[in-house]
């Protein structure tokens, strides 16, 4: 307990993780608000698709382009400033829940993105800072992390039932709100300035992460793998809506608690890989990365919505430990020296796999159903379980 209590008294610590976990909270909230939004004014699931690109798939490429230009100011002042322009942005899509226009509401969306991506990076950085200076920096990451999990399920929860009670155009209003409360908190006290060093840009880490990869064999089978699984992984993302709300008949509320369903899962997750993470760590991978599978063929098979957030609490809990057990297993693989450059191709796989994810499960869900994008998801993850829980069983490479 002493670890986080030191964590949580250094300077700033506490602000600062109010507005990362608020910022993750307005996000998540917002989503469902404007997923459901957007799925009312064009009764399409290539709509919701094109909501999710715009918001989420093309601001993972702009918004380190943003960071690299603003991640040498205060970030006191700098996350003031984005914070603020979000509260704005979301202001502005309030008013178009009564004006809909599909162009302008991606248009903010993708603004929105890019800004709550950079500003959990300048956050991080900051964090980073304090909590190295403190000593604590171990224990501030798992007290981020676990504001983290616990947002991942009350953000959709509110999101559906405030959309579901008053309307996309308050629930917007509301997120607007929240980010100008943080911009309010940051404002009231200094934060400490990161340190920097001189870094090349994605595209440097991408070639660089590249040859890392095409010359050890162990670390090319994880990577193609886990990129491939996140294909299947984000496929239904865009469709949830249109799952949740057509085909269950479960309307806003009921998407909402689905998404927080999953949350709950990955709470269950996380507690489950510490408590196993000295076991064998091709079998935890291979377990979870299945589970993520047989959840969404769950969902898929499920006659309501009951029966649905049951699958999705298992999907959840597989996503809780399979990120990280991934993430463990490709650093004890990659020596020292090249930790950087791998890790730069993973975020770049990581930021592309999910776009061709969200366009497939449009294109499914448009030409057939939901239901059918839940089996190919579901199958598609299962078959590629086995790959990543052999690749992680590997001995390590001397």
């Amino acid at each position: 307990m002493k670890a986080p209590s030191a964590a949580l008294r250094a300077p700033g610590f506490r602000r600062l993780a109010f507005s990362y976990t608020v910022n993750d909270l307005g996000d998540t909230f917002g989503l469902v608000a404007l997923a459901v939004l957007v799925l009312d004014q064009t009764d399409s699931a290539l709509g919701t698709t094109a909501l999710f690109v715009a918001g989420r798939f093309v601001p993972a490429f702009l918004a380190p382009l943003l960071t690299a230009r603003i991640d040498r100011a205060p970030p006191r002042w700098v996350l003031g400033v984005l914070y603020a322009i979000e509260a704005l942005v979301f202001a502005a899509l309030a008013l178009l829940a009564t004006n809909f226009l599909l162009g302008a509401v991606l248009a903010l969306a993708l603004i929105d993105g890019t800004l709550a991506i950079t500003a959990r990076g300048v956050s991080r950085g900051a964090i980073a800072n304090t909590l190295e200076d403190a000593g604590s920096l171990r224990a501030g990451n798992a007290v981020i992390n676990g504001l983290f999990s616990a947002s991942s399920v009350v953000g959709p929860v509110l999101g559906g039932i405030v959309t579901a009670a008053a309307g996309a155009s308050t629930a917007l209003a509301i997120d607007a709100a929240s980010f100008a409360v943080i911009a309010l908190v940051l404002a009231a006290a200094p934060l400490p300035h990161p340190r920097h060093e001189d870094a090349p840009g994605w595209a440097a880490r991408l070639r660089e992460g590249l040859r890392a990869v095409s010359s050890r064999p162990q670390i090319r089978r994880l990577v193609t793998a886990q990129g491939t699984a996140l294909v299947f992984f984000t496929l239904i993302t865009p469709i949830e809506v249109v799952y949740a709300t057509r085909t269950l008949d479960a309307g806003t509320l009921g998407y909402g608690i689905l998404l927080g369903s999953w949350g709950v899962g990955m709470l269950i997750g996380a507690i489950e890989f510490a408590r196993r993470r000295d076991g064998p760590l091709g079998l935890l991978l291979g377990v979870a990365t299945a589970a993520v599978g047989v959840g969404y063929l769950g969902m898929a098979a499920a006659p309501g919505i009951v029966v649905a957030c049951a699958a999705s609490v298992v999907g959840g809990t597989g996503n809780g430990v399979q990120w990280v057990a991934h993430l463990t297993a490709l650093q004890e693989r990659t020596p020292p020296g090249l930790q950087a450059r791998v890790g730069g191709l993973m975020e770049s796989i990581g930021a592309a796999a999910p776009g061709l994810g969200y366009i497939l499960g449009g294109l499914l869900t448009a030409a057939v159903s939901t239901r059918l994008a839940f089996v190919v998801a579901g199958a598609g993850v299962l078959l590629v379980a086995p790959v990543l829980g052999r690749a992680a069983g590997d001995s390590v490479e001397s």
